[in-house]
Protein backbone atom coordinates (compact mmCIF):
# COMPACT_ATOMS: atom_id res chain seq x y z
CA UNK A 1 0.00 0.00 0.00
CA UNK A 2 1.17 3.62 -0.66
CA UNK A 3 0.63 6.06 1.63
CA UNK A 4 -0.07 10.14 1.58
CA UNK A 5 -0.49 13.40 3.35
CA UNK A 6 -3.47 14.72 3.29
CA UNK A 7 -2.80 18.03 1.98
CA UNK A 8 -0.46 20.19 4.14
CA UNK A 9 -1.51 18.66 6.81
CA UNK A 10 -0.29 15.46 9.02
CA UNK A 11 -2.79 13.39 8.51
CA UNK A 12 -1.19 10.18 6.26
CA UNK A 13 -3.82 8.21 4.64
CA UNK A 14 -3.56 4.85 2.30
CA UNK A 15 -3.75 5.86 -1.54
CA UNK A 16 -6.53 3.70 -1.87
CA UNK A 17 -9.61 4.24 0.22
CA UNK A 18 -12.95 2.43 0.80
CA UNK A 19 -16.00 3.86 0.29
CA UNK A 20 -19.07 3.23 1.85
CA UNK A 21 -21.95 4.77 -0.42
CA UNK A 22 -23.08 1.52 -1.54
CA UNK A 23 -22.78 -0.25 1.91
CA UNK A 24 -25.97 1.72 2.55
CA UNK A 25 -28.00 -0.42 0.30
CA UNK A 26 -30.27 2.34 -1.58
CA UNK A 27 -28.71 3.79 -4.14
CA UNK A 28 -27.06 0.64 -5.96
CA UNK A 29 -29.54 -2.06 -5.25
CA UNK A 30 -29.69 -4.46 -1.98
CA UNK A 31 -25.71 -5.53 -0.62
CA UNK A 32 -25.06 -7.92 1.70
CA UNK A 33 -23.97 -6.66 4.90
CA UNK A 34 -21.76 -9.99 6.19
CA UNK A 35 -20.20 -9.45 3.04
CA UNK A 36 -18.99 -5.77 3.50
CA UNK A 37 -18.06 -7.08 6.61
CA UNK A 38 -15.90 -9.10 5.31
CA UNK A 39 -14.27 -6.53 2.83
CA UNK A 40 -13.40 -4.36 5.48
CA UNK A 41 -11.68 -6.86 6.98
CA UNK A 42 -9.79 -7.68 3.99
CA UNK A 43 -9.08 -4.53 3.43
CA UNK A 44 -7.56 -3.98 6.48
CA UNK A 45 -5.29 -6.99 6.01
CA UNK A 46 -4.50 -5.26 2.96
CA UNK A 47 -3.21 -2.06 4.49
CA UNK A 48 -6.21 0.06 3.38
CA UNK A 49 -6.39 3.05 6.36
CA UNK A 50 -8.98 5.27 5.41
CA UNK A 51 -12.80 4.12 5.47
CA UNK A 52 -15.20 6.95 4.07
CA UNK A 53 -18.52 6.96 4.85
CA UNK A 54 -21.77 9.66 5.72
CA UNK A 55 -25.70 9.57 7.81
CA UNK A 56 -27.25 9.74 4.48
CA UNK A 57 -25.56 6.70 2.75
CA UNK A 58 -28.56 4.14 3.60
CA UNK A 59 -29.59 6.73 6.10
CA UNK A 60 -27.88 5.71 8.79
CA UNK A 61 -27.58 1.74 7.91
CA UNK A 62 -23.88 3.11 6.14
CA UNK A 63 -22.29 3.54 9.95
CA UNK A 64 -23.92 1.44 11.25
CA UNK A 65 -22.17 -1.94 9.38
CA UNK A 66 -18.80 0.10 9.06
CA UNK A 67 -18.94 0.36 13.00
CA UNK A 68 -19.68 -3.28 13.27
CA UNK A 69 -17.53 -4.09 10.67
CA UNK A 70 -14.33 -1.89 12.20
CA UNK A 71 -15.07 -3.00 15.87
CA UNK A 72 -12.05 -3.12 18.09
CA UNK A 73 -9.46 -2.34 15.20
CA UNK A 74 -11.63 1.16 14.73
CA UNK A 75 -7.99 2.86 16.75
CA UNK A 76 -6.35 1.43 13.26
CA UNK A 77 -8.03 3.00 10.72
CA UNK A 78 -8.38 6.75 9.81
CA UNK A 79 -12.67 7.00 10.01
CA UNK A 80 -14.45 9.51 7.77
CA UNK A 81 -18.44 10.55 8.29
CA UNK A 82 -20.24 13.77 6.87
CA UNK A 83 -22.78 15.73 8.19
CA UNK A 84 -25.21 18.82 6.93
CA UNK A 85 -27.60 16.30 5.23
CA UNK A 86 -30.61 15.30 6.31
CA UNK A 87 -33.48 13.46 5.79
CA UNK A 88 -37.48 12.81 6.24
CA UNK A 89 -37.78 9.74 8.29
CA UNK A 90 -41.21 8.90 6.45
CA UNK A 91 -40.07 10.02 2.48
CA UNK A 92 -36.14 9.62 2.74
CA UNK A 93 -35.87 13.24 1.12
CA UNK A 94 -33.05 14.84 1.71
CA UNK A 95 -32.35 18.34 3.05
CA UNK A 96 -28.88 20.48 3.37
CA UNK A 97 -28.45 21.86 6.52
CA UNK A 98 -25.13 22.61 8.21
CA UNK A 99 -26.33 25.54 11.01
CA UNK A 100 -25.06 24.84 14.23
CA UNK A 101 -27.59 22.79 15.51
CA UNK A 102 -27.48 20.37 13.05
CA UNK A 103 -24.06 19.48 12.88
CA UNK A 104 -23.71 19.08 15.81
CA UNK A 105 -26.44 16.47 16.48
CA UNK A 106 -26.17 14.84 13.34
CA UNK A 107 -23.01 14.79 14.97
CA UNK A 108 -24.13 12.91 17.84
CA UNK A 109 -26.38 10.12 16.06
CA UNK A 110 -23.07 9.36 13.64
CA UNK A 111 -21.03 8.64 16.48
CA UNK A 112 -23.82 6.52 18.16
CA UNK A 113 -24.11 4.31 14.78
CA UNK A 114 -20.45 4.10 14.44
CA UNK A 115 -19.66 2.94 17.70
CA UNK A 116 -17.09 5.23 18.86
CA UNK A 117 -16.21 8.62 20.38
CA UNK A 118 -14.40 10.80 17.80
CA UNK A 119 -13.77 10.54 14.10
CA UNK A 120 -10.69 10.99 12.17
CA UNK A 121 -12.41 13.52 9.45
CA UNK A 122 -15.91 15.17 9.54
CA UNK A 123 -16.89 16.73 6.07
CA UNK A 124 -19.59 18.95 5.41
CA UNK A 125 -21.16 16.52 2.96
CA UNK A 126 -22.55 19.54 0.45
CA UNK A 127 -22.40 23.41 1.02
CA UNK A 128 -25.43 24.95 2.39
CA UNK A 129 -25.88 28.56 1.02
CA UNK A 130 -28.65 29.24 2.84
CA UNK A 131 -26.72 29.07 6.27
CA UNK A 132 -23.59 31.52 6.79
CA UNK A 133 -20.51 29.32 6.43
CA UNK A 134 -18.70 31.09 9.60
CA UNK A 135 -21.90 29.21 11.47
CA UNK A 136 -20.99 25.69 9.68
CA UNK A 137 -16.83 26.63 10.43
CA UNK A 138 -17.82 27.38 13.92
CA UNK A 139 -19.70 24.00 14.45
CA UNK A 140 -17.08 22.03 12.99
CA UNK A 141 -14.32 23.89 14.80
CA UNK A 142 -16.46 23.17 18.34
CA UNK A 143 -16.46 19.13 17.30
CA UNK A 144 -12.84 19.57 16.86
CA UNK A 145 -12.64 21.13 20.13
CA UNK A 146 -15.08 18.67 22.06
CA UNK A 147 -12.41 15.67 20.70
CA UNK A 148 -15.17 14.08 18.75
CA UNK A 149 -13.32 15.35 15.65
CA UNK A 150 -9.51 14.70 14.56
CA UNK A 151 -9.21 17.31 11.63
CA UNK A 152 -12.21 18.66 9.53
CA UNK A 153 -13.14 19.00 5.97
CA UNK A 154 -15.79 19.70 3.29
CA UNK A 155 -17.21 17.65 -0.04
CA UNK A 156 -18.41 19.22 -2.81
CA UNK A 157 -17.22 22.98 -2.42
CA UNK A 158 -16.13 25.10 -5.35
CA UNK A 159 -12.90 27.23 -5.27
CA UNK A 160 -14.89 30.61 -3.79
CA UNK A 161 -16.81 28.40 -1.19
CA UNK A 162 -13.40 27.19 -0.10
CA UNK A 163 -11.61 30.59 0.22
CA UNK A 164 -15.01 32.07 2.39
CA UNK A 165 -14.55 28.30 4.99
CA UNK A 166 -10.79 28.62 5.37
CA UNK A 167 -11.45 32.52 6.55
CA UNK A 168 -13.50 30.27 9.30
CA UNK A 169 -11.93 27.02 9.65
CA UNK A 170 -8.65 25.06 8.88
CA UNK A 171 -9.87 23.02 6.49
CA UNK A 172 -7.81 19.68 5.80
CA UNK A 173 -10.00 18.09 2.85
CA UNK A 174 -12.21 18.47 0.22
CA UNK A 175 -14.17 15.32 -1.52
CA UNK A 176 -15.07 15.59 -4.94
CA UNK A 177 -16.29 13.46 -7.65
CA UNK A 178 -13.19 12.85 -10.13
CA UNK A 179 -12.32 10.20 -13.16
CA UNK A 180 -11.32 10.25 -16.43
CA UNK A 181 -15.29 11.34 -17.81
CA UNK A 182 -15.39 14.22 -14.61
CA UNK A 183 -12.47 16.55 -14.72
CA UNK A 184 -14.56 19.82 -13.36
CA UNK A 185 -12.79 20.55 -10.30
CA UNK A 186 -9.94 19.69 -11.65
CA UNK A 187 -10.10 22.51 -14.06
CA UNK A 188 -12.27 24.81 -11.49
CA UNK A 189 -11.29 23.74 -7.50
CA UNK A 190 -7.83 21.75 -7.88
CA UNK A 191 -5.61 25.20 -7.89
CA UNK A 192 -7.33 26.66 -5.01
CA UNK A 193 -7.07 23.76 -3.22
CA UNK A 194 -3.27 23.36 -3.92
CA UNK A 195 -2.73 27.33 -2.25
CA UNK A 196 -4.78 26.79 0.35
CA UNK A 197 -3.35 23.55 1.49
CA UNK A 198 -6.21 20.88 0.84
CA UNK A 199 -6.04 17.65 -0.06
CA UNK A 200 -8.33 16.19 -2.61
CA UNK A 201 -10.26 13.03 -2.02
CA UNK A 202 -11.38 12.01 -4.90
CA UNK A 203 -14.89 9.97 -5.29
CA UNK A 204 -16.13 8.00 -8.32
CA UNK A 205 -12.82 7.22 -9.28
CA UNK A 206 -14.58 4.36 -11.71
CA UNK A 207 -17.26 7.16 -13.03
CA UNK A 208 -20.09 4.89 -10.82
CA UNK A 209 -19.05 1.73 -13.05
CA UNK A 210 -18.62 3.04 -16.03
CA UNK A 211 -14.59 2.64 -16.19
CA UNK A 212 -15.51 -1.54 -14.80
CA UNK A 213 -15.44 -2.37 -18.34
CA UNK A 214 -18.26 -4.40 -17.43
CA UNK A 215 -21.25 -2.96 -19.23
CA UNK A 216 -22.93 -3.57 -22.50
CA UNK A 217 -25.13 -1.90 -25.03
CA UNK A 218 -27.64 -4.11 -23.39
CA UNK A 219 -26.91 -3.25 -19.79
CA UNK A 220 -30.10 -0.94 -18.66
CA UNK A 221 -30.24 0.41 -14.99
CA UNK A 222 -33.21 -0.33 -13.28
CA UNK A 223 -34.91 1.90 -9.62
CA UNK A 224 -33.86 2.48 -7.04
CA UNK A 225 -30.11 2.60 -9.01
CA UNK A 226 -29.39 5.90 -9.13
CA UNK A 227 -28.00 5.85 -12.34
CA UNK A 228 -31.32 4.55 -14.34
CA UNK A 229 -31.58 8.66 -14.18
CA UNK A 230 -28.84 8.63 -16.97
CA UNK A 231 -27.53 12.28 -14.59
CA UNK A 232 -24.42 11.60 -13.24
CA UNK A 233 -23.83 14.76 -11.04
CA UNK A 234 -24.96 16.79 -13.85
CA UNK A 235 -23.51 15.19 -16.12
CA UNK A 236 -25.84 12.88 -18.47
CA UNK A 237 -22.98 10.42 -19.00
CA UNK A 238 -25.82 7.42 -18.72
CA UNK A 239 -28.47 8.39 -21.10
CA UNK A 240 -28.66 6.17 -24.14
CA UNK A 241 -27.11 8.05 -26.96
CA UNK A 242 -24.01 9.32 -24.48
CA UNK A 243 -24.05 5.86 -22.97
CA UNK A 244 -23.31 4.03 -26.41
CA UNK A 245 -20.79 6.30 -27.39
CA UNK A 246 -18.97 6.17 -23.49
CA UNK A 247 -19.09 2.39 -24.43
CA UNK A 248 -16.96 2.91 -27.05
CA UNK A 249 -14.23 5.13 -25.64
CA UNK A 250 -14.23 2.23 -22.80
CA UNK A 251 -13.84 -0.06 -25.26
CA UNK A 252 -10.69 2.38 -26.57
CA UNK A 253 -9.46 2.29 -22.66
CA UNK A 254 -9.66 -1.51 -22.63
CA UNK A 255 -6.73 -1.99 -25.01
CA UNK A 256 -4.64 0.46 -23.27
CA UNK A 257 -4.91 -1.28 -20.27
CA UNK A 258 -4.39 -4.26 -22.23
CA UNK A 259 -1.10 -3.16 -23.32
CA UNK A 260 0.04 -2.42 -20.20
CA UNK A 261 -0.55 -5.96 -19.04
CA UNK A 262 -3.33 -4.48 -16.45
CA UNK A 263 -7.21 -4.08 -16.00
CA UNK A 264 -9.24 -0.84 -16.84
CA UNK A 265 -10.19 -0.26 -13.72
CA UNK A 266 -6.57 -1.08 -12.32
CA UNK A 267 -5.60 1.95 -15.41
CA UNK A 268 -8.45 4.31 -14.47
CA UNK A 269 -7.59 4.19 -10.45
CA UNK A 270 -3.78 4.43 -11.64
CA UNK A 271 -4.75 7.53 -13.43
CA UNK A 272 -6.74 9.30 -10.62
CA UNK A 273 -3.68 8.24 -8.21
CA UNK A 274 -1.28 10.06 -10.96
CA UNK A 275 -2.35 13.67 -9.89
CA UNK A 276 -0.40 14.50 -7.17
CA UNK A 277 -3.21 16.50 -5.39
CA UNK A 278 -5.05 13.38 -5.13
CA UNK A 279 -4.47 12.57 -1.53
CA UNK A 280 -7.17 9.22 -1.67
CA UNK A 281 -9.11 8.11 -4.13
CA UNK A 282 -12.34 6.11 -2.96
CA UNK A 283 -13.21 2.80 -4.57
CA UNK A 284 -16.87 2.04 -3.86
CA UNK A 285 -16.75 -1.55 -2.40
CA UNK A 286 -19.13 -4.69 -1.91
CA UNK A 287 -16.69 -7.44 -1.54
CA UNK A 288 -13.58 -8.98 -0.99
CA UNK A 289 -12.41 -9.62 -3.86
CA UNK A 290 -12.84 -5.89 -5.60
CA UNK A 291 -10.29 -4.19 -3.04
CA UNK A 292 -7.99 -6.50 -3.77
CA UNK A 293 -8.05 -6.17 -7.53
CA UNK A 294 -8.10 -2.41 -6.81
CA UNK A 295 -4.78 -2.07 -5.18
CA UNK A 296 -2.69 -3.37 -7.60
CA UNK A 297 -3.45 -0.02 -8.99
CA UNK A 298 -0.89 1.29 -7.46
CA UNK A 299 1.88 -0.94 -10.04
CA UNK A 300 0.48 0.60 -12.85
CA UNK A 301 3.10 3.15 -14.43
CA UNK A 302 1.55 5.55 -17.01
CA UNK A 303 4.35 7.24 -19.03
CA UNK A 304 3.81 10.51 -20.88
CA UNK A 305 2.76 9.15 -24.14
CA UNK A 306 0.05 6.87 -22.03
CA UNK A 307 -1.24 9.61 -20.55
CA UNK A 308 -1.26 11.68 -24.00
CA UNK A 309 -3.46 8.79 -25.23
CA UNK A 310 -6.08 8.66 -22.82
CA UNK A 311 -6.16 12.29 -23.15
CA UNK A 312 -7.12 11.56 -26.84
CA UNK A 313 -9.48 9.05 -26.03
CA UNK A 314 -11.55 10.81 -23.53
CA UNK A 315 -12.12 13.62 -26.90
CA UNK A 316 -14.57 11.06 -27.67
CA UNK A 317 -16.59 11.02 -24.67
CA UNK A 318 -20.10 12.25 -24.84
CA UNK A 319 -22.01 14.16 -22.32
CA UNK A 320 -19.38 15.61 -19.78
CA UNK A 321 -19.74 19.51 -19.01
CA UNK A 322 -17.84 21.95 -17.46
CA UNK A 323 -20.04 23.56 -14.98
CA UNK A 324 -19.55 21.89 -11.23
CA UNK A 325 -22.71 20.45 -9.42
CA UNK A 326 -24.64 22.54 -7.38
Amino acid sequence: MEYRRMGNSDLVVSAIGFGCWEMGGTNYGPVDDQEEIEAVHRAMDLGVTLFDTAPVYGYGHSEEVLGRALGPRRKDVVLVTKCGLTWDPVTKTTKRDSRYSAIMSGVEASLQRLGTDYVDLLLIHWPDVQTPFEESMRALNDVVQQGKARYIGVSNFSSAQLRECVKYARLVANQVGYNLFDRRWEREMFPTAQELGIGIMAYGPLAHGLLTGTFTPQTVFEPPDWRARGVIFGQPLFQRENFLKNLEVVEQLKDVARRLDTSLPRLALAWVLHNPQVSVALCGIRRAAEIEENIHALEVVLPPEVLAEIDTIMQGAAGQTDQIPA
